[in-house]
């Protein structure tokens, strides 16, 4: 199944995208006698279970169901707020490692270990917003295309054979980067943080539709132009090994984000460096997820 977020006549819902077309929740735990339903996407990660979704695509499967056409509504970020900060990889792909010229901002060796940081996403920006920044805070602002881990429970130093139990899906996020604040500030929070800097969607792919170990293409566009093209057996740290390594310690709980790090073809890895301005437009892109749009506006 695949889970949205969206804003349907100033009201934000959640439901699910089936060909195109989406079932709202509302109408779907209506119909299944559910008392107490979940109203947001979050709610919903911490209320699913194996036998309530078996529940929910089993009423999917019926005829004459209660649809609207995507094309009606605003697509959110599935997950607006996050409780906490998303968590993020760092130089996860080998040839993004050694792309990156900028040695104030990292060297160009390959990790031994997980670099983690956090990115702040209040709110996520969805499917078609745009990526806004002032030229008088960052220069230099760049895409990277990642595919993010939905934690579906809470658990910690949890072992890497049972990493799959805790994960509730997938989705894309535009890990929105002014490479410059990275610089100055030696180290990255903040280059990473600016508003509107963490674009997440079109929607949460749950875990059951993708293949374990996830092994998905993924890439990004600027203005149509190819820039990014690899594939998630690609990373350095797989998810189990981030999962197990992240827990050590630290608690993950339902509703956690992990960004699992870029490919190659960034912005910055290019000579002369190809940094977005006013009117670019970006699209990150999985496949079995989908394709997460942009347009970048100067403020």
């Amino acid at each position: 199944m695949k889970f949205i977020t969206y804003v349907k006549e100033d009201r934000e819902s959640i439901g699910v995208l089936k060909d195109n077309y989406i079932i709202d929740f509302s109408y779907i735990f209506k119909n299944i006698g559910e008392e107490n339903p979940p109203e947001t996407m979050m709610e919903f990660i911490k209320y699913s279970n194996k036998n309530k979704l078996n529940q929910i695509e089993e009423f999917l499967n019926r005829d004459n169901l209660e649809e609207f056409s995507v094309d009606r509504v605003k697509v959110s970020a599935p997950i607006p707020y996050p409780e906490r900060n998303v968590f993020c990889l760092g130089k996860n792909y080998a040839e993004h490692a050694r792309e990156v010229k900028i040695t104030r901002i990292t060297g160009t060796d390959i990790p031994e270990n997980p670099i983690y940081f956090t990115k702040i996403a209040s709110p996520a920006i969805g499917q078609e917003d745009s990526i806004k920044f002032s030229t008088k805070v960052t220069q230099q602002v760049d895409y990277e295309s990642e595919l993010a881990v939905i934690i579906g429970k809470d658990g910690s130093n949890i072992k890497e054979e049972n990493a799959e139990d805790y994960i509730f899906g997938y989705t894309i996020i535009n890990d929105v980067s002014a490479r410059d604040l990275q610089g100055k500030h030696t180290q990255w929070f903040k280059g990473k943080s600016l508003d509107t800097f963490c674009p997440m969607g079109p929607v949460i792919v749950h875990k059951n539709e993708i293949p374990f170990p996830v092994e998905l293409n993924i890439g990004s566009k600027v203005n149509g132009e190819l820039r990014q093209n690899s594939n998630t057996k690609k990373l350095i740290f797989d998810i189990p090994y981030i999962i197990s390594d992240l827990s050590k310690g630290i608690t993950l709980k339902a509703g956690d984000i992990i960004a699992t790090g870029t490919p190659s073809g960034v912005g910055m890895g290019f000579d002369p460096v190809k940094v977005l301005k006013d009117g670019d437009v970006v699209e990150c892109f999985i496949e079995k997820i989908g394709s997460l749009k942009n347009e970048i506006k100067e403020i």
